[in-house]
C-alpha cells in the first residue's frame, strides 16, 4: 500500500491517488464503453457515472449482460449506524436509488448496528439500534421504492442469516480475516466474525448481486468472492464510488466524528453557511487581487469538488465555473455561496421528504412486498 494514503473499511487517509488504489485491490476502471452500455439500458446516465464519482467495478459487465439476457441482478448496500448522518453518507443511496428507478431491481439494504457496537469503544448497543431507526428514516427519504426494498438491522435480522452466516464463516479463517482487515490479537471475537454477516445479503436471492458503495468496502467482497461459488452462489459485483472530500481539506473523507467536516443532513441554513464559509478548503489564491490574476484551483478546492460530485448536475455549468475559477473571473467567496445555496435547497427538500418517510419504516422493514417475503422466512 502506498504509504502517501491508506484506504481500509474504517479509515481513509491522505490524498488517495485512485488509478494507484485501482492496481492495488485488483479492481477495473469503469470504460466509456460501460458506460454507453448502461445510458443504452438505463436511458441516461448519472452525474456520479458521467464524472467518474463511480469510477471502479467488479463485474459490472456481467450484471449488464445479465439484465439483457433476462436474467436480471439485485442490489445490495449498507450503512453503520452513527448519531447523525451527513452529505457524504448519502451519495451511495442517492446512486442506488437510480439504479432501482432505471433497473426496477430489488434493493437490499444492511443496517449493521451489530458491527458498529463492535468496533466502537465509545458506543453501547442500545444507542447504535436507536440511531439505526434515524438513520433508516433518512435512506427512506432518498425515494427508494417500499415495495422493491427490505431494509433491516442486523440485530433484528439476526435469526434469519444465521444459518447461512455460518457457512460462510466455516470458510473464513482467521489469517484470511488478520489479512484482509488487518485483525490482531487484541480485536475482539465479535469483530472477527462479523465478515460473514456482512457477506450474508451477497446471497438473499439466486442472481447476481451489484453492490454500489464506496471503495473502502471492497475487502469484505474479495472475501465473498473467494467462496461465493462454492456455496452455490454468483461471485458479487461492484460499482465502487470515490469519497466525498472532507470540508477541511481534500484529503481523507469527511468523518461523522468530526463537525467541523462534514455536512449534516440536519443542518440548518445558517449553520450550513458558517460550515462552508469557515471551513471549505479553498483552492483559491489569499487575496482577490491574486484571484483575479493567478486564478484558482478547482483540483483542490472543496467547494467546486462538491458541486462537481452532486449538487451541480448540468455539465455546462460546472465547466463553465471550473473555468471562470481557474481563470480568477470567479472569486472563492462566490463559489462558495454557489455551493451553500444547492446544499441548503436541497437539505430542505430532504427534510420534507425525511418526514413523510417516518411513516413509512414498516413499509421497508415489515410491510412492503418485498419486506413481507424475506420476513416471512424467519418464521419458516
Amino acid at each position: 500500500m502506498d504509504e502517501t494514503f491508506k484506504v481500509t473499511p474504517w479509515e481513509v487517509t491522505g490524498k488517495v491517488d485512485y488509478d494507484k488504489l485501482i492496481e492495488q485491490f485488483g479492481t477495473q476502471k469503469i470504460t466509456p464503453d460501460l458506460k454507453d452500455q448502461i445510458r443504452d439500458l438505463a436511458g441516461d446516465l448519472h452525474v456520479m457515472l458521467r464524472r467518474d464519482v463511480f469510477f471502479s467495478h467488479r463485474d459490472l459487465d456481467l450484471i449488464l449482460q445479465d439484465y439483457r439476457s433476462g436474467k436480471g441482478f439485485f442490489m445490495y448496500t449498507g450503512r453503520g449506524p452513527s448519531q447523525a448522518m451527513h452529505i457524504g453518507h448519502l451519495i451511495p443511496f442517492l446512486f442506488t436509488k437510480w439504479l432501482q428507478d432505471r433497473f426496477g431491481v430489488n434493493v437490499y439494504i444492511e443496517i449493521t448496528d451489530d458491527e458498529k457496537f463492535l468496533r466502537s469503544q465509545e458506543y453501547n448497543l442500545d444507542q447504535t439500534r436507536q440511531w439505526s431507526v434515524d438513520n433508516i428514516t433518512d435512506i427512506i427519504a432518498v425515494g427508494f421504492n417500499p415495495d422493491k426494498t427490505f431494509i433491516f438491522q442486523d440485530t433484528e435480522y439476526i435469526r434469519n442469516m444465521y444459518p447461512l452466516s455460518l457457512k460462510i464463516a466455516k470458510k473464513i479463517t482467521f489469517s484470511m480475516a488478520r489479512a484482509t482487515f488487518g485483525l490482531d490479537l487484541s480485536s475482539n471475537v465479535g469483530i472477527t466474525f462479523y465478515p460473514a454477516l456482512q457477506i450474508v445479503p451477497t446471497m438473499f436471492e439466486r442472481k447476481r448481486c451489484l453492490i454500489p458503495a464506496g471503495i473502502d468496502q471492497d475487502p469484505y467482497w474479495r472475501l465473498q468472492r473467494d467462496m461465493a461459488e462454492g456455496l452455490g452462489y454468483f461471485k458479487a459485483a461492484q460499482i465502487h464510488s470515490k469519497f466525498l472530500p472532507s470540508l477541511t481539506g481534500p484529503e481523507g473523507k469527511m468523518s461523522s466524528s468530526d463537525p467541523e467536516s462534514a455536512i449534516y443532513l440536519s443542518d440548518p441554513p445558517k449553520i450550513v453557511e458558517r460550515k462552508i464559509m469557515k471551513y471549505a478548503f479553498s483552492g483559491g489564491q489569499p487575496t482577490i487581487e491574486l484571484q483575479r490574476k493567478l486564478g484558482g484551483n478547482p483540483d483542490v478546492d472543496v467547494a467546486f469538488q462538491w458541486l462537481y460530485y452532486y449538487f451541480e448536475q448540468d455539465d455546462y455549468k460546472i465547466r463553465k465555473m471550473e473555468e471562470d475559477y481557474r481563470s480568477g473571473r470567479m472569486l472563492t467567496g462566490e463559489l462558495k455561496q454557489i455551493l451553500i445555496d444547492k446544499l441548503n435547497e436541497f437539505l430542505e427538500a430532504h427534510r420534507g421528504k425525511r418526514d413523510e418517510a417516518q411513516k413509512l419504516i414498516n413499509d421497508f422493514k415489515h410491510d412492503g412486498t418485498l419486506a413481507q417475503e424475506m420476513w416471512k422466512k424467519i418464521h419458516e
